[in-house]
């Protein structure tokens, strides 16, 4: 239920923190809302929380100084991490370094709605993955693959393009899509920015990364009359753009190996 669902927010501006509670309260959730990530940290220490949504630039102790304080204590809770300093840089190392989702300021309403919704999802399978040890709720990306976060996947063909698409997680966080938008054929994608939407049965937009930098030389036109294929074969037919990449040994560096998944 919605009135049981407890969402940690972490800004040190006031102005954001009253933004994100105005519209997680909106939706019917309950928000904690804290200064420092010090103080959000004596909150976890007491309390259990469903999301953390956190600033990066903080005083004392940064959003990253946060995450690894959050893996040291083995603190699972998905954290969405949020800042006005949005450069590129800031939401691949986000996402690299253990938060599920990266939202720039300023952002809009539908925007904080999307991301609160499926952090929330990513919360529920998580939990239910954990209780259920011998169930597969969630297809991993191929071992060979990298992947951006837990949404977006990449992996390099012998002919020196790249196939990127949505990892089963992410779609998993997502209701039926009724709508997708891709962007064209020769359009430049650049890391960790918006690179196709999804319009969902439930009213939600959801906005997928790219996840490396590229020229478009191809999309996946299938997806358009068929989006049931990014749910039945996200890693194969249900691929969304091959891409020249313009950036990729940078930026494969940045990515998480999908073979870390196994081990």
């Amino acid at each position: 239920m919605k009135e049981e669902v407890k969402i940690l927010i972490i800004d040190d501006e006031e102005v954001v923190i009253n933004s994100i509670s105005k519209i997680a309260i909106s939706e019917g959730y309950s928000v904690d809302p804290v200064l420092d990530a010090f103080s959000a940290l004596q909150k976890i220490s007491s309390s259990k929380y469903d999301l953390i949504i956190c600033d990066i630039m903080l005083p004392g102790m940064d959003g990253f100084q946060f995450l690894a304080e959050l893996e040291s204590k083995r603190i699972e809770t998905p954290v969405i991490m949020t800042t006005g300093y949005s450069t590129i840089e800031n939401a691949v190392k986000s996402l690299y370094t253990g938060a599920i989702e990266f939202i720039p300021k300023p952002f809009t309403v539908d925007e904080m709605i999307s991301v609160i919704s499926r952090g929330l999802k990513y919360n529920s399978i998580m939990k239910l993955k954990k209780s259920n040890n011998d169930s597969i709720l969630i297809v991993p990306c191929p071992a060979k693959y990298y992947r951006l976060g837990y949404s977006g996947w990449m992996n390099k063909e012998h002919d020196g393009s790249v196939l990127i698409g949505a990892t089963d997680s992410f779609i998993k966080t997502i209701d039926l899509i009724k709508k997708i938008e891709l962007a064209s054929v020769n359009e430049k994608l650049t890391q960790a920015t918006p690179a196709v939407k999804f319009e969902t049965v439930d009213g939600l937009v959801h906005q997928l990364y790219s996840v490396i930098s590229g020229i478009i030389l191809a999309s996946n036109e299938r997806l358009i009359d068929e989006p049931e294929l990014l749910e039945k074969d996200p890693y194969f037919d249900g691929w969304i753009y091959r891409l020249v990449p313009t950036e990729l040994d940078y930026e494969m560096k940045l990515l998480i190996p999908c073979s870390s998944d196994r081990s």
